[in-house]
């Protein structure tokens, strides 16, 4: 008996998802260079010659995760609106707590987007248009703290910058490698306040 379309649809639509969600679990355990698709396929349950149904190879999948990742972002900021003042530690918490929630859903596929980077030069370049979005919201909410009479400690573009090396390098640290077992354990609630207070008078402090 042949299944229905819409059942087939439906059970294409499965297989997609646990497709991706056993690449972020592989890409966790073994790195995307290390990663073959039969691990991919066995990890998620399915025959390994589905996964051509669906992605053309293992960087093919690993763009798809990051375009889902990148969408869920843009619904975030979305919901958040445009108004932004960095100067406000409510606003400013909030952008920290953006990106320290992405690094901790997301840290497999930032994992194997950054080791994706050094073997192939499509993937650098996807990683750097992405730090190129992220340091322009910035640039844009420091320039409306300039028009709001703010004095800032460098210029938007090196002010951005700054800010974006610190918050990524901290995330890295705390959440994608393995901290020092001699320091004590952080909460995320640490971990944000900590970058909150750090971001906010570094910006927004005495010169």
């Amino acid at each position: 008996m042949t299944a229905a379309p819409g059942s087939r649809k439906r059970q294409a639509e499965l297989t997609e998802i646990a497709l991706k969600a056993a690449a972020r679990q592989v890409f966790a355990r073994k790195g995307f260079v290390g990663a073959k698709i039969s691990d991919i396929t066995t990890e998620a349950g399915r025959a390994s010659g589905s996964f051509y149904n669906h992605f053309a190879s293992k960087e093919a999948l690993l763009e798809s995760l990051l375009t889902d990742w990148i969408a869920a972002a843009g619904d975030e900021l979305t919901q958040h609106g445009d108004d932004h003042d960095l100067s406000d530690p409510e606003h400013l918490h909030w952008h920290v707590a953006a990106v320290w929630r992405t690094y901790r859903e997301h840290g497999p596929e930032i994992r194997a987007l950054r080791e994706a980077a050094i073997v192939d030069p499509a993937f650098a370049a996807r990683l750097s248009a992405l730090r190129f979005a992220e340091t322009h919201v910035l640039r844009e909410h420091l320039q409306a703290m300039r028009h709001r009479g703010h004095v800032l400690p460098g210029s938007n573009d090196h002010v951005a910058s700054a800010m974006l090396a610190t918050l990524t390098e901290f995330c890295q640290n705390w959440i994608l490698d393995q901290p020092d077992p001699a320091q004590p354990p952080l909460s995320d609630d640490e971990a944000i306040d900590t970058l909150t207070a750090f971001l906010l008078h570094g910006i927004s402090g005495p010169a």
